[in-house]
Protein backbone atom coordinates (compact mmCIF):
# COMPACT_ATOMS: atom_id res chain seq x y z
CA UNK A 1 0.00 0.00 0.00
CA UNK A 2 1.56 3.29 -1.02
CA UNK A 3 2.02 6.10 1.43
CA UNK A 4 1.40 9.77 0.80
CA UNK A 5 2.59 11.07 -2.56
CA UNK A 6 6.07 12.47 -2.84
CA UNK A 7 7.51 14.78 -5.43
CA UNK A 8 10.58 12.59 -5.86
CA UNK A 9 12.91 15.22 -4.44
CA UNK A 10 15.07 14.23 -1.49
CA UNK A 11 13.60 16.90 0.74
CA UNK A 12 13.64 17.21 4.49
CA UNK A 13 10.53 15.48 5.83
CA UNK A 14 8.42 17.13 8.55
CA UNK A 15 8.87 16.17 12.16
CA UNK A 16 6.10 15.30 14.57
CA UNK A 17 5.08 18.58 16.20
CA UNK A 18 3.59 17.07 19.34
CA UNK A 19 5.82 14.29 20.71
CA UNK A 20 4.27 11.03 21.89
CA UNK A 21 3.28 11.45 25.51
CA UNK A 22 0.80 10.31 28.13
CA UNK A 23 -2.12 12.13 26.38
CA UNK A 24 -1.75 9.78 23.41
CA UNK A 25 -3.58 6.53 22.80
CA UNK A 26 -0.59 4.21 22.90
CA UNK A 27 0.02 0.51 22.65
CA UNK A 28 3.47 0.11 24.07
CA UNK A 29 5.17 2.65 26.26
CA UNK A 30 6.06 6.19 25.26
CA UNK A 31 9.84 6.31 25.15
CA UNK A 32 10.19 2.84 23.59
CA UNK A 33 13.11 2.37 21.21
CA UNK A 34 10.83 2.86 18.16
CA UNK A 35 7.72 4.97 17.76
CA UNK A 36 5.01 4.85 15.13
CA UNK A 37 2.31 7.51 15.16
CA UNK A 38 -0.67 7.23 12.86
CA UNK A 39 -2.98 10.10 12.04
CA UNK A 40 -6.08 8.15 11.07
CA UNK A 41 -9.73 8.31 10.05
CA UNK A 42 -12.31 5.65 11.01
CA UNK A 43 -14.07 5.88 7.66
CA UNK A 44 -10.92 5.54 5.54
CA UNK A 45 -10.43 2.14 3.86
CA UNK A 46 -6.68 2.73 3.81
CA UNK A 47 -6.66 3.29 7.57
CA UNK A 48 -8.53 0.04 8.05
CA UNK A 49 -6.07 -1.75 5.76
CA UNK A 50 -3.00 -0.56 7.70
CA UNK A 51 -4.36 -1.92 11.00
CA UNK A 52 -3.13 -5.39 10.05
CA UNK A 53 0.30 -4.07 9.18
CA UNK A 54 0.55 -2.15 12.45
CA UNK A 55 -0.37 -5.36 14.29
CA UNK A 56 2.41 -7.22 12.47
CA UNK A 57 4.90 -4.50 13.40
CA UNK A 58 3.79 -4.70 17.04
CA UNK A 59 4.32 -8.47 17.07
CA UNK A 60 7.72 -8.17 15.38
CA UNK A 61 9.09 -5.37 17.57
CA UNK A 62 7.31 -6.21 20.83
CA UNK A 63 8.23 -3.93 23.73
CA UNK A 64 10.57 -1.95 21.49
CA UNK A 65 7.61 -0.28 19.73
CA UNK A 66 5.19 2.36 20.89
CA UNK A 67 2.26 2.77 18.49
CA UNK A 68 0.11 5.88 18.94
CA UNK A 69 -3.14 6.66 17.14
CA UNK A 70 -4.26 10.24 16.64
CA UNK A 71 -7.53 11.30 15.08
CA UNK A 72 -7.48 12.94 11.66
CA UNK A 73 -11.07 12.68 10.44
CA UNK A 74 -11.46 13.90 6.88
CA UNK A 75 -15.02 15.13 7.13
CA UNK A 76 -15.06 16.52 3.60
CA UNK A 77 -14.86 13.02 2.12
CA UNK A 78 -15.91 10.90 5.10
CA UNK A 79 -19.11 12.30 6.65
CA UNK A 80 -19.15 9.83 9.57
CA UNK A 81 -15.47 10.07 10.53
CA UNK A 82 -15.76 12.91 13.04
CA UNK A 83 -18.62 11.34 15.01
CA UNK A 84 -16.80 7.99 14.98
CA UNK A 85 -13.70 9.69 16.41
CA UNK A 86 -15.88 11.33 19.07
CA UNK A 87 -17.26 7.89 20.00
CA UNK A 88 -13.71 6.55 20.38
CA UNK A 89 -12.74 9.53 22.53
CA UNK A 90 -15.91 9.12 24.58
CA UNK A 91 -14.97 5.49 25.18
CA UNK A 92 -11.49 6.62 26.18
CA UNK A 93 -12.98 8.62 29.05
CA UNK A 94 -14.02 5.22 30.44
CA UNK A 95 -10.63 3.63 29.59
CA UNK A 96 -11.94 1.70 26.58
CA UNK A 97 -10.44 3.57 23.65
CA UNK A 98 -8.76 0.59 21.99
CA UNK A 99 -11.86 -1.59 22.26
CA UNK A 100 -13.99 1.09 20.58
CA UNK A 101 -11.20 1.80 18.06
CA UNK A 102 -11.17 -1.79 16.86
CA UNK A 103 -14.96 -2.10 16.80
CA UNK A 104 -15.34 1.07 14.74
CA UNK A 105 -13.04 -0.31 12.07
CA UNK A 106 -14.77 -3.69 12.18
CA UNK A 107 -18.10 -1.92 11.50
CA UNK A 108 -16.75 0.72 9.14
CA UNK A 109 -19.61 0.26 6.66
CA UNK A 110 -22.22 0.91 9.37
CA UNK A 111 -20.95 4.12 11.00
CA UNK A 112 -23.86 6.01 12.58
CA UNK A 113 -24.93 7.41 15.95
CA UNK A 114 -27.02 4.28 16.47
CA UNK A 115 -23.93 2.09 15.93
CA UNK A 116 -21.82 4.14 18.38
CA UNK A 117 -24.44 3.71 21.10
CA UNK A 118 -24.77 -0.02 20.36
CA UNK A 119 -21.00 -0.51 20.53
CA UNK A 120 -20.83 1.53 23.73
CA UNK A 121 -23.43 -0.76 25.34
CA UNK A 122 -21.56 -3.86 24.14
CA UNK A 123 -18.15 -2.78 25.50
CA UNK A 124 -19.82 -2.10 28.06
CA UNK A 125 -19.66 1.61 28.83
CA UNK A 126 -21.79 3.40 31.39
CA UNK A 127 -24.24 4.89 28.92
CA UNK A 128 -25.33 8.00 30.84
CA UNK A 129 -21.69 8.95 31.31
CA UNK A 130 -20.89 8.22 27.66
CA UNK A 131 -23.74 10.44 26.44
CA UNK A 132 -22.84 13.18 28.91
CA UNK A 133 -19.16 13.06 27.90
CA UNK A 134 -20.05 13.35 24.20
CA UNK A 135 -22.35 16.31 24.92
CA UNK A 136 -19.67 18.02 27.04
CA UNK A 137 -17.48 18.60 23.98
CA UNK A 138 -14.40 17.00 25.59
CA UNK A 139 -14.05 14.38 22.81
CA UNK A 140 -14.43 17.08 20.14
CA UNK A 141 -11.72 19.22 21.80
CA UNK A 142 -9.36 16.24 21.87
CA UNK A 143 -9.95 15.60 18.16
CA UNK A 144 -9.36 19.28 17.40
CA UNK A 145 -5.98 19.03 19.18
CA UNK A 146 -5.05 16.00 17.06
CA UNK A 147 -6.14 17.75 13.86
CA UNK A 148 -4.17 20.87 14.76
CA UNK A 149 -0.99 18.95 15.63
CA UNK A 150 -1.33 16.94 12.42
CA UNK A 151 -1.78 19.99 10.22
CA UNK A 152 1.17 21.72 11.91
CA UNK A 153 3.26 18.66 11.09
CA UNK A 154 2.19 18.65 7.44
CA UNK A 155 -0.47 15.92 7.57
CA UNK A 156 -2.88 16.30 4.66
CA UNK A 157 -4.51 12.86 4.52
CA UNK A 158 -5.18 9.77 6.54
CA UNK A 159 -3.41 7.58 7.13
CA UNK A 160 -0.17 9.45 7.63
CA UNK A 161 2.57 7.85 9.70
CA UNK A 162 5.43 9.35 11.64
CA UNK A 163 8.29 6.93 12.16
CA UNK A 164 10.48 7.78 15.13
CA UNK A 165 9.22 11.35 14.98
CA UNK A 166 9.62 11.94 11.24
CA UNK A 167 6.92 11.77 8.58
CA UNK A 168 7.09 8.55 6.59
CA UNK A 169 6.80 8.95 2.84
CA UNK A 170 6.66 5.70 0.93
CA UNK A 171 4.96 2.36 1.17
CA UNK A 172 2.78 1.47 4.14
CA UNK A 173 3.53 -2.22 3.71
CA UNK A 174 5.13 -4.24 6.52
CA UNK A 175 8.74 -4.50 5.31
CA UNK A 176 9.19 -0.85 4.24
CA UNK A 177 7.72 0.36 7.53
CA UNK A 178 9.82 -2.08 9.55
CA UNK A 179 12.93 -0.97 7.68
CA UNK A 180 12.06 2.69 8.26
CA UNK A 181 11.53 2.08 11.98
CA UNK A 182 14.85 0.28 12.33
CA UNK A 183 16.93 2.76 10.32
CA UNK A 184 15.47 6.09 11.44
CA UNK A 185 17.38 7.43 14.43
Amino acid sequence: MPGPPTNGVDEELPDLVLPVEARDHCRGRPGARYSLVEYGDYESRRCDDVRTIVGELERELGDDLCFAFRNFPQSETHPHALRAAEAAEGADLQAKFWLMHERLFEHQDELSDELYRRLARELPLEMDTFERDLASGAPARRIAEDLESGREAGVAEAPTFFVNGRMHVGSYEFLPLLDALRRTP
